[in-house]
């Protein structure tokens, strides 16, 4: 009695309604574009070593999509990644205890950042000529971001599990408002889980505000910090945000991107129907050969000194990973979704009668119980 909780829904509570209009997946279009950037897909990589290397940054940028580079994981940190990722996988394949593997990610994300590798990994990915985007956390956003900038990128996203306009602290507390103002890239800016949060971050000027946290079945947060965030009632909220902003300067409008609990193509075009204008995906890119976890999956917090809030799990068997170009579009010998995740999400807009992205986040929905 002397409390009260909000009823919220996940992605699996959500099913889309078809209208009364079909069309043909040929003429739907799954375009979006992020400020001066125009993507095929709404599809982003999250930022985690288990996917984004620069090669699949590159591969993903060629397909239409934009992947994330972590400024603060081992690409980095180590010149030899590929030696340091095989010891990890080791470790995770040969002991049933997840700290063993998560101790040794650990260690290596102990080694400092160093500038030098840093800046080269970024100009690889601008030098193929895709877009690219590079994630930094709140916390070092201040020292990265002048190698991030001289290094070429497009994009710059600042990204922490839960991310503030407003942060209290005794040490001097990063200001993203008058951080972005001084920037001349755009930023993206997450994760959140409330309407006013959402809107707090849209007002500092961001060109999109993440929703979610990139939780994953190899993601802790829950069980750690107790922390939650039920998909489908935060994408919607984050959209409500979005059109009071949009009302309140008068027309500039603010992307949403989900990212969390997108296991499928089922989930994604959930997620746009809630309102995201992209989603970010995680554990089901590490099917893709060119993943460098090589079928495990581990979230950058994974890492974290002190307090790790992911672990080191296997998705897929070597057996089951295939081309990044066929878990993006096909074909798919999968009946669950899994892959061909552009195609799922088009062919859920054509039988719904949608013929692009804004017009889908109309489509009607239905919850479950």
């Amino acid at each position: 009695m002397g409390r009260s909780a909000r009823r919220t829904y996940e992605l699996a509570d959500v099913n889309i309604v078809p209208s009364r209009r079909t069309r043909s997946a040929k003429e739907v279009s799954t375009a979006w574009q992020l400020d001066a950037y125009r993507f095929n897909m709404p599809v982003l990589a999250h930022p985690t070593d288990a996917v984004v290397s620069p090669e699949l940054a590159i591969a993903m940028g060629k397909l239409g999509g934009l992947a994330v580079l972590n400024a603060e994981g081992l690409w980095s940190r180590h010149a030899d990644v590929e030696s340091k990722l095989q010891k990890v996988l080791g470790r995770a394949n040969d002991d049933l205890r997840p700290s063993a593997a998560i101790r040794m990610l650990q260690e290596l994300h102990a080694e400092p950042i160093q500038l030098d590798l840093l800046g080269a990994a970024i100009s690889q990915i601008r030098d193929s000529g895709v877009t690219t985007a590079v994630r930094v956390s709140p916390q070092n956003a201040r020292r990265l971001t002048p190698t991030i900038l001289d290094a070429g990128i497009d994009l710059l996203v600042v990204q922490g599990t839960i991310i503030s306009a407003e942060h209290v602290s005794s040490n001097e507390p990063l200001n993203l408002k008058h951080f972005i103002a001084d920037l001349d890239v755009p930023v993206v800016a997450g994760g959140v889980s409330d309407h006013r949060t959402a809107l707090h971050l849209m007002r500092t000027g961001a060109a999109g505000v993440i929703v979610g946290y990139g939780a994953s079945a190899a993601t802790t947060t829950r069980e750690v910090l107790g922390i939650g965030v039920p998909m489908a009632t935060a994408i919607a909220d984050a959209a409500a945000a979005r059109r009071e902003y949009l009302d309140e300067t008068g027309g500039r409008y603010v992307h949403v991107i989900a990212d969390g609990d997108l296991h499928s193509s089922s989930d994604v075009a959930k997620a746009i129907a809630c309102g995201a204008d992209a989603v970010a995906l995680g554990s089901i890119l590490s099917a893709a050969n060119e993943a460098p976890g090589q079928g495990w999956y581990w979230p950058s917090v994974a890492a974290h000194p002190s307090m790790p809030r992911g672990t080191i799990a296997r998705f897929y068997d070597e057996d089951e990973r295939t081309p990044l170009e066929a878990v993006l579009n096909g074909p798919s010998d999968d009946p669950f979704g899994s892959t061909n995740i552009v195609g799922g999400l088009r062919r859920a807009m054509a039988k719904s009668g949608y013929s692009d992205l804004k017009e889908f986040q109309k489509v009607g929905l239905t919850v479950r119980g």
